[in-house]
């Protein structure tokens, strides 16, 4: 008898306690397949492997709903056209999927004719501003008269999150790091005079010509400054790269996607350096020559993932962001990793005449406002460094 009562115990026992086992396995955070949420991020004209902008949302998206199990996919356009983005949208939509990430000014017109079409979905637009918006809505008149058009009157400001960062800030600190490691003969290649490349440029002008100035150099300090008019790489790009480099030019600025193989691959000819842009490129770039990265201008792509996705999956903040364009940028002078934007500590190629202290106490200044770095994309940085604008494109 008392063998069967002790039987029983440890079966009432073993009831009591099963939904607690199961409650400790579900964990905070739900299984796949149990969110309410799905998660599709559409490439721009590029392939999620372009080593830049696309991989780069391609990996955030998916490692953050890998973590969290929420469902997610990707979709690529089958051209380089609104058309063929927006079908994207519809078929993302279709298939159930009620979070779009879209990255780049490219997305602009498919904003416009989506955004209210889709009430229920929630668009995460990345680097793409309100005048992109404006000029995709009414065209070349947009820039005659800016301050005459409302970006808001043209998307659906209740579904819609959009960030957009001040990129001439780590295009700054990428010129003034590789003058202040020694270089004095540069270049700029950027992918095309659009937004997004033209701010780091002029970025990068101001910061070489702001350490130029610091180390009284100004006369031995050049710059080639040019688009490629795409990109991708070419072997017009890689021709015009050699051309640079033959000539003296020590590291080239690579800001434009996949431009960087034209560009690297003629660095390894010459023994030159480059410039990587938006992620930490140093092992791609490198792969071309060891060293041949004197540092990359980064874009926190992934941290403005996580932080939106978390709001809208997770924290419920989603309504503190709808409806927004940030400006991301230095959110931090004592701690780099909270910052939007800035260069990779680990890879740099720092040295005894700028060390990665330096590097900070830069940032620092910046953040401060000691430093001014202008933004604007009106007219051409002044400079008392030479620089050799081209005209038109490279290729």
């Amino acid at each position: 008898m008392k063998l069967i009562n002790k039987a029983l115990a440890l079966i009432l026992i073993f009831c009591l306690c099963i939904p607690f086992c199961l409650g400790g396995c579900s964990g905070s955070r739900k299984k796949k397949g149990q969110s309410k949420y799905r998660v599709c991020m559409i490439t721009d004209a590029g392939d999620i492997t372009d080593q830049s902008f696309n991989q780069m949302t391609y990996e955030a998206c998916r490692d953050f709903c890998t973590a969290n199990h929420i469902d997610f996919t990707y979709k690529k356009p089958d051209g380089d056209t609104d058309y063929a983005r927006v079908a994207m949208v519809d078929v993302a939509v279709a298939e159930g999927y009620n979070i779009l990430v879209l990255p780049g000014y490219v997305f602009a017109e498919t904003l416009i004719e989506t955004t209210y079409k889709y009430p229920d979905i929630k668009f995460v637009a990345l680097d793409l501003s309100g005048a992109d918006i404006a000029a995709a809505a009414v065209g070349s008149a947009y820039y005659a008269d800016p301050d005459a058009y409302d970006p808001a009157d043209y998307y659906n400001t209740n579904n819609t999150y959009c960030a957009i960062y001040q990129e001439q800030i780590p295009g700054y600190l990428a010129g003034y790091t590789a003058v202040k490691l020694g270089y004095r003969k540069l270049g700029y290649l950027g992918g095309m005079a659009v937004p997004g490349p033209m701010r780091y440029g002029y970025g990068f002008v101001q910061g070489v010509n702001d350490a130029a100035k610091e180390l009284g150099v100004t006369k031995d300090v050049s710059l080639e400054f040019a688009y490629a008019g795409q990109f991708f790489g070419s072997t017009e790009i890689t021709a015009a790269m050699d051309t640079w480099y033959n000539h003296g030019t020590e590291v080239v600025f690579s800001c434009g996607g996949g431009i960087f193989t034209s560009v690297a691959e003629a660095a390894a000819r010459e023994h030159g350096k480059v410039i990587g842009v938006d992620s930490d490129q140093a092992v791609t770039i490198d792969a071309y020559g060891e060293g041949m990265t004197v540092t990359s201008a980064l874009k926190g792509l992934r941290a403005t993932v996580y932080s939106i996705l978390d709001a809208i999956i997770f924290k419920g903040t989603w309504d503190q962001h709808v409806g927004k364009i940030e400006s991301l940028g230095l959110v931090s002078g004592e701690d780099m990793s909270l910052n939007y934007v800035g260069l990779p500590e680990e890879t740099t190629q720092w040295s005894d005449d700028f060390t990665l202290e330096d590097y900070k106490a830069l940032v620092k200044k910046i953040f401060d406002g000691e430093i001014q770095i202008s933004g604007s994309l009106d007219q051409f940085p002044k400079t008392d460094v030479k620089v050799n604008v081209r005209e038109g494109t490279i290729r």
